[in-house]
């Protein structure tokens, strides 16, 4: 037996193993390395493109010949139709299985496949994989069988991942009497050649062995190592199949014994101790021969495809379990169930390398930051109701070890990460842990501040790939004309907020051409003009580091004059994420993440306040979210200027780099709670308010994350065009009153702030409470400031 992988276990020694739970125990020790407390599954509906075939595997219940009178292959109408009642029962793989060449053997294929307009079966495949694809957005997974380096290339672009069984590289089962004889297509050269001409395509691959078929223990090792061969040269093997041959009443083996269930264990075991950790190894729930959780003590970490709509039309006598019921399973082996897509997420992670780009956009908005699958239909900003987060399995060992640490400890990256992996049992543990250390330190009040948002222009010579405000060369095309407020609408604007019982105007503006460090001076002496007593919040980090620049001045003397002339804190915005890696995909140019503290050491230093804040859900992944954290904490620690966190889910609607198809739809419901529980938890005691955003969050969102650690409700906002420039519905205005009596409803205590959680007067809460109806705002069209020979040149 020779092979070219690094193993580690002795061979021979495996073959003769007879301590089954030794074995196993092993197997297990090296699942949990490399993947933790969770078992996957995908949630799949099935499409069996065609069931003719010109191999006649001996076990097989799916091929028939075709029949006169019926179709060969299922219609375009018919694959989409299945396609939409997964796509609505909440599926995120489109299955495609399929005979082998039929049209090799059956003439009835061939004029089918002519009707049809196609040569082979390949061509139709490609064609409604595409269909499902766009019509539905669901993922292409493909198991066309052998497959040739020119039919890769042909489906590689409809599919998200594809698939081929080795079941075994044993030419002795194609011997006469031998389960595979008769089928050219099971030839163990021509299915290895296949394996490794996905490799060559760049294919994310699944293969697999069927076991008790007549295999010895010998041949199934083989089988193993072939394929991580194949893996080691390619990189492109995401899971291997372990699955049990059940007789079938209709086929030549019906009389054959079932899988011995201790051979598919050590199969299982064995395949996990061979197999590179970055492979998954998989058992089908509906053929286990107990409950399925041997199979989890063998040392599988996925369950593979689950069907919420269609049969096993490969095994159809054998239902899938419902995911209550797989879920009740898994967590008896002190594991959490947890949706995968049918591409893995090192894949995605890789997608340049590994992913066609006409696929990746259907691939990044079924995905979470992790690259496991979206759950649910909410979208920040959106009026989607949120998913239910499940209940039971238990909270993993490894949260509730860093739930168990002292509060305020400093938590490493892996720890931070684990955090945001956390699902049922484990999520609800994290937002209580949370929602414990938010009342600790500000008892029942939740904090807001009657604002007014001020945007005075969205002209900006940034094309920040996130940001459907701005207004430049490369976004015309987005939300709105563009716009420069002209001093008379922005005095006007500062004036109305102070009437209507405003303590605080924000003011924040794209980076227009034409703006210099004169002209936010100018903006704030004209607020503090129109409203002497108002809270000027005002100038992101990358308009202070752009005015300073303009100026020729140091960050330190340019924040002086802004102080002199009324600024009296700073919005944290233009963070982002604080990761360079994240910042040269997203906005490409704008300030660094050592830039963007450099204005924040020399604010703070100056004794300014500021806010921090996160934008989240687009291409990130969660070890750049605990790296923000980090950063944050770290900063804040030396410093302490900032006055509260506000995560930001993206909200992606509008925004280029989603309309492009290169990032994500936002964070999942379970991410964006997650987003306020952990920071409560990374910050306690050092940054001591954390606000959730209603625009983004919706009022429901706000109540939920007021309950999971959150203490703060942000602005009323009066106006708001960020946000809502990208997609969300949410109300400009959330007046006072309808703050109050949402607080009220968790039955938590209102409490209307100043921007520095100061105590607001009397006057100013009466103002706000009974304040009139906004006047009609006028955005003043875009003109360039140059002057020339007097006139403003256009």
């Amino acid at each position: 037996m020779t092979s070219n992988m690094q193993h580690g276990p002795d061979l021979d020694a495996l073959i003769g193993e007879t301590d089954i739970r030794a074995l196993m125990a092993a197997a297990r020790t090296k699942r949990d390395r490399a993947f933790g407390s969770f078992i996957t599954y995908s949630p799949k509906v099935f499409i069996p493109l065609t069931k003719a075939c010109r191999d006649v595997c001996h076990y097989c219940t799916f091929a028939k010949p075709p029949r006169p009178g019926q179709p060969v292959y299922l219609s375009p109408d018919e694959v989409l139709e299945i396609a939409q009642k997964g796509k609505l029962a909440g599926c995120s793989e489109a299955l495609f299985t399929l005979g082998e060449k039929p049209e090799l053997r059956y003439r009835a294929a061939r004029e089918a496949l002519e009707r049809l307009g196609f040569e082979t079966t390949i061509d139709y495949l490609a064609h409604v994989a595409a269909l499902v694809r766009d019509e539905t957005g669901l993922l292409p997974h493909l198991n066309p069988g052998t497959v040739t380096a020119a039919e890769f290339v042909k489906l590689r672009p409809v599919s998200a991942s594809m698939g081929m069984m080795l079941e075994t590289t044993s030419a002795r089962l194609s011997e006469r009497g031998q389960p595979h004889f008769g089928s050219p297509d099971k030839d163990p050269v021509l299915r290895l050649a296949t394996l490794d001409a996905a490799g060559v395509a760049k294919v994310p691959f699944t293969t697999g062995l069927l076991i008790g078929i007549g295999e010895t223990r010998e041949e199934r090792l083989e089988t193993i190592l072939k394929i991580g061969d194949s893996h080691e040269e390619f990189g492109h093997v995401q899971e291997v199949i372990v699955q049990n041959f059940l007789p079938k009443s209709d086929t030549k083996m019906r009389a054959f014994p079932p899988a011995d269930p201790i051979e598919h264990q050590w199969t299982i075991a064995v395949a996990r101790l061979l197999l590179p950790e970055s492979i998954s190894v998989q058992a089908p729930p509906n053929l286990a021969f107990g409950s399925g959780a041997e199979l989890i003590e063998a040392g599988i970490n996925d369950w593979g495809g689950v069907s919420p709509v269609t049969i096993d039309h490969v095994n159809p006598e054998a239902p899938w379990p419902n995911l209550e019921k797989l879920a009740d399973i898994t967590a008896t082996q002190g594991k959490t169930l947890a949706p995968r897509l049918t591409v893995y997420p090192r894949f995605i992670e890789h997608a340049n390398d590994w992913i066609d780009p006409g696929m990746l956009r259907f691939v990044l908005r079924s995905a979470e930051a992790s690259g496991l699958a979206f759950e649910g239909n909410w979208v920040p900003g959106g009026l989607e109701t949120p998913p239910t987060i499940r209940s039971g399995g238990g909270v993993d060992a490894l949260i509730r070890a860093i739930l168990d640490l002292p509060a305020g400890k400093e938590l490493s990256e892996a720890q931070i990460v684990t955090l945001f992996s956390a699902r049922d049992d484990s999520f609800h543990a994290v937002c209580a842990h949370a929602n414990a250390l938010r009342c600790a330190v500000n008892g029942e009040r939740v904090h807001y501040v009657v604002t007014r948002n001020i945007n005075y222009t969205n002209v900006c010579t940034y094309a920040c790939r996130f940001c459907a405000f701005s207004k430049g060369k490369t976004n015309e095309n987005l939300r709105g004309p563009a716009y420069d407020l002209d001093m008379e609408e922005f005095s006007r604007r500062v004036r109305e907020a102070w009437a209507r019982g405003g303590t605080e105007i924000c003011l924040q503006g794209g980076i227009h051409p034409d703006y210099t460090g004169k002209t936010y001076l100018d903006l704030l002496r004209h607020a503090r003009a129109s409203a002497p007593g108002i809270h000027i919040h005002a100038f992101s980090p990358l308009e202070i580091w752009q005015g300073a620049a303009t100026l020729g001045l140091s960050l330190a003397d340019y924040l002086s004059k802004l102080k002199d002339a009324g600024l009296s804190s700073l919005p944290g915005t233009a963070a982002e994420i604080l990761d360079d890696e994240v910042r040269a995909i997203i906005a490409p140019g704008k300030i660094t993440t050592g830039q963007w503290f450099e204005v924040m050491r020399a604010a703070h230093t100056l004794g300014l306040k500021s806010t921090a804040t996160i934008m989240y859900g687009h291409v990130e992944q969660p070890k750049h979210w605990a790296r923000h954290l980090i950063r944050l904490r770290s900063h804040q620690l030396e410093y302490g200027g900032f006055t509260e966190f506000v995560p930001l889910p993206f909200v992606a609607l509008e925004a280029p780099i989603y309309l492009r198809g290169q990032s994500r739809k936002g964070p999942s419901w379970r991410e964006a709670v997650l987003m306020h529980a952990v920071a409560r938890i990374v910050f306690h005691d050092v940054i001591n308010h954390i606000q959730v955003s209603w625009v983004k969050m919706g009022p429901e969102g706000a109540r939920v994350c007021l309950q999971s650690g959150a203490d703060d409700m942000g602005g009323t906002l009066m106006n708001e065009s960020i946000t809502r420039a990208a997609g969300a519905v949410h109300g400009q205005e959330f007046a006072p009153w309808q703050m109050e009596d949402l607080i009220r409803s968790i039955k938590r205590e209102p409490r209307q702030r100043s921007t520095l959680y100061g105590p607001v007067e009397e006057e100013r809460r009466h103002r706000a409470m009974q304040a009139a109806p906004l006047a009609e705002m006028v955005n003043t069209p875009f003109r360039s400031r140059k002057i020339v020979a007097g006139q403003a040149t256009p």
